[in-house]
C-alpha cells in the first residue's frame, strides 16, 4: 500500500523529531518509499491526512501517541463521510500513554510497527463520532478511535493536559488522578442509550469504548472489540480515591466490571446531558463538555494489523 507517515515530532518527549533521520532510514529499509509530513500544531494531522488521501495514499500512519491517532482518524473524514473507506490507518507508536495500541497488544518497538506496515493484513475498524459543546459554547463534532468518556475521567485528562507530562504518561496520569479524585464528587447526568428512556443518575464516569484502555493503562472495557459495530459502555458510580488506590489492580486488569459500582453494557448510540459542567474527553483530548451524542460508525475505515 502506498504509505504516508503523519509525524508528531514532539511525541516521545521530542525524541521523534530529534531521531527522525534514524527512524526514517529504518522505515525506508523495511517498506521502501513513503511520504511524510510533520505536524506543526493542534489538529494539523487532520490536514496532512486529508491531503495524503487526496494524493492517493492508501495507508496513513500516525507516528506519535493517542492524540496523533485521534487527529489522523479525523482526517479520514470530510463532509460527514469517509474520504476513502478502503484506506487503512497505521501506527508507529511514539506517545507517552499509548492506550490505543494496548488494545491490540502492540509494543513500542519500531521493528514491530514496521512489520505491520510491511504486511498486507488489514481489518475493518469502527470509528466513534461525538457531537458536543466546545469550550466556546458552540456545537462541534469530532471522531475518535479509542474511547470517549465524561465525568472524572475527562476532568483527570484535563488536569493532565494542562500540566506537564515530564513524569511520563503513566506517572503524569497517576498524579492527575490523585489530585482530581481527592476533590471529586459524582455528577448528575441524564443518559439515554440506543434511543431508550432517559435515565437520571449520579456518575463518577461513563466511557463509550471502541478500544479497551484509557487513562494510561486502565482497562476500562476488557471485552471491547474494534470491529463489532458496538461500544462497550462502562458506567462507574460512587467511586472514590480509595477505590482507585485500594482496588487499583482491578481497575487496571478489567476486574472492575464485576464490581457492584460498575455497570457494563453494549450500545451503538448514547446521549447525555447535565445541569453541571461535565467535561468530555476523546482519546485523551478534552475538546468540550456535555450535552453530547455519541455514535459508532461500523467498519468506517480499515486498520493495518
Amino acid at each position: 500500500m502506498k504509505t504516508f507517515l503523519v509525524v508528531n515530532p514532539r511525541s516521545a518527549g521530542g525524541e521523534t523529531g530529534r531521531r527522525w533521520a534514524e527512524i526514517s532510514g529504518q522505515v525506508t529499509r523495511v517498506i521502501g518509499d513513503f511520504g511524510f509530513g510533520f505536524t506543526e500544531g493542534v489538529m494539523d494531522a487532520v490536514r496532512l491526512t486529508r491531503d495524503a488521501l487526496a494524493d492517493g495514499y492508501e495507508c496513513i500512519t500516525a507516528v506519535g501517541g493517542d492524540g496523533t491517532v485521534n487527529e489522523v482518524v479525523n482526517g479520514f473524514f470530510a463532509d460527514g463521510k469517509a474520504i476513502n473507506p478502503q484506506a487503512a490507518l497505521g501506527l508507529i507508536p511514539r506517545g507517552t500513554g499509548g492506550d490505543f495500541r494496548r488494545a491490540f497488544g502492540w509494543d513500542l518497538e519500531l521493528d514491530s510497527a514496521l512489520a505491520r506496515l510491511r504486511g498486507d493484513k488489514t481489518e475493518p475498524f469502527d470509528v466513534g463520532l461525538a457531537e458536543y459543546v466546545n469550550h466556546e459554547g458552540k456545537p462541534e463534532a469530532r471522531y475518535f478511535a479509542n474511547i470517549a468518556s465524561f465525568g472524572v475521567s475527562a476532568a483527570i485528562a484535563h488536569e493532565v493536559n494542562v500540566g506537564s507530562k515530564a513524569l511520563g504518561g503513566n506517572l503524569s496520569f497517576l498524579w492527575g488522578t490523585v489530585k482530581t479524585l481527592a476533590k471529586h464528587k459524582d455528577v448528575q447526568v441524564r443518559l439515554q442509550v440506543d434511543g431508550g428512556e432517559p435515565e437520571a443518575m449520579g456518575i463518577t464516569a461513563i466511557a463509550a469504548a471502541n478500544g479497551r484502555y484509557f487513562g494510561s493503562g486502565m482497562c476500562v472495557a476488557p471485552k471491547a472489540v474494534t470491529h463489532d459495530g458496538r461500544f462497550d459502555l462502562t458506567l462507574w458510580r460512587d467511586y472514590t480515591l480509595a477505590d482507585f488506590v485500594i482496588k487499583s489492580k482491578g481497575v487496571y486488569n478489567g476486574d472492575h466490571i464485576t464490581w457492584t459500582k460498575t455497570r457494563y453494557i453494549q450500545c451503538q448510540t448514547l446521549r447525555a446531558e447535565s445541569d453541571e459542567q461535565v467535561f468530555l474527553e476523546m482519546d485523551g483530548e478534552v475538546p468540550g463538555r456535555l450535552p453530547c451524542r455519541i455514535s459508532i460508525l461500523p467498519g468506517a475505515i480499515r486498520l493495518k494489523v
